[in-house]
């Protein structure tokens, strides 16, 4: 699993005294506006924050150090990245990134459906895109009656595969 994983973009700046604006990604800008710290190039340089204001669907951060908008410019389109240790998770929660690639797995039959190619965060449920050996997409709705066992350790999705949904 990946120590630092992608929460958002610098996608521009604010103001005149080195703040800039972030896309997050993440399940909302109110969850990635919880950090003191954040990370750029993959997770070898962190940078401290000194404060984050959730904005419309997006983030306005002071970067400590970035004092200028030339310098917050300089920012435009680096990716933030967080430390997985600086988050505790509920149970059945999971960072979308460590489930992409398991497989998925028939609990009934044991037959392998697919693998876990994507996440769709609808609001109500997540959607996860199973993609098949052949190329074809099949999307199942996270919810408990569908997704039986989630195992990052054995790397398998366990579903109950719900008349119509892989047809």
């Amino acid at each position: 699993m990946k120590q630092f994983l992608e929460t958002g973009r610098i996608t521009g700046t604010h103001g005149l005294k080195g703040e800039v604006r972030v896309q997050p990604w993440a399940d909302s800008p109110e969850f990635l506006a919880e950090f003191d710290e954040l990370y750029l190039d993959k997770g070898a340089r962190k940078i401290e924050i000194s404060s984050s204001r959730v904005h419309k669907s997006m983030l306005i951060m002071k970067i400590k150090g970035i004092d200028s908008i030339e310098q917050a410019d300089g920012l435009r389109n680096k990716i933030l990245y967080m430390n997985r240790d600086d988050v505790e998770l509920d149970d059945d929660t999971y960072f979308i990134q460590d489930l992409i690639g398991l497989d998925v797995i028939d609990d009934d039959t044991g037959e392998k459906l697919g693998v876990l190619d994507d996440v769709s965060e609808t609001g109500s449920n997540d959607v996860y895109h199973i993609k098949t050996g052949d190329g074809k997409i099949f999307l199942i709705p996270a919810i408990p009656d569908v997704i039986r066992e989630v195992s990052l350790e054995d790397g398998i999705v366990r579903v109950f595969k719900m008349k119509g949904l892989f047809e």
